[in-house]
């Protein structure tokens, strides 16, 4: 097991997460069916490119990924955005997350970066609209 296939493993898990964000994303349950295609996917392009040990962090990298993807998709589609819209915009972020993680090292900073961003994506859309609603009543 080598390190670079490892962290490409991770980097791919994570991106493979926010694809399937992005088509899971307009479901009712679209949060854990986002978690549990990723962890799939992952798993298998970790088994693609090596061993057990690249399965795994692909399969983790895919959870990282559904789950942080999936925060940011339901939150657009709460604040008012279409599905279609969200999905290919989500789409497109997870190809470009796809092509850097053969970068060094940036598999582990997608797998560190996505639930950051995510997590500060929620944080932000509540006090964004904070002072709206004390002007409507």
């Amino acid at each position: 097991m080598e390190w670079y296939w490892l962290v490409v493993a991770l980097g791919l898990g994570v991106s493979l997460g926010i694809l399937a964000a992005a088509i899971a994303g307009g479901w009712g349950p679209g949060l854990p069916a986002a978690i549990l295609l990723g962890a799939a996917a992952g798993l298998g392009i970790g088994l693609l490119l090596g061993e057990w040990g690249d399965a795994i962090a692909g399969a983790v990298g895919g959870v990282i990924g559904g789950a942080s993807a999936g925060v940011v998709v339901r939150g657009a589609l709460a604040r008012g955005g279409t599905r279609g819209a969200t999905g290919l915009l989500v789409g497109a972020a997870a190809l470009v997350a796809a092509a850097l993680a053969f970068i060094p090292v940036v598999g582990l900073v997608e797998a560190v970066a996505a639930p950051v961003l995510a997590r500060r994506a929620r944080q932000r859309s509540v006090e964004r609209y904070a002072g709206l609603r004390t002007l409507a009543r």
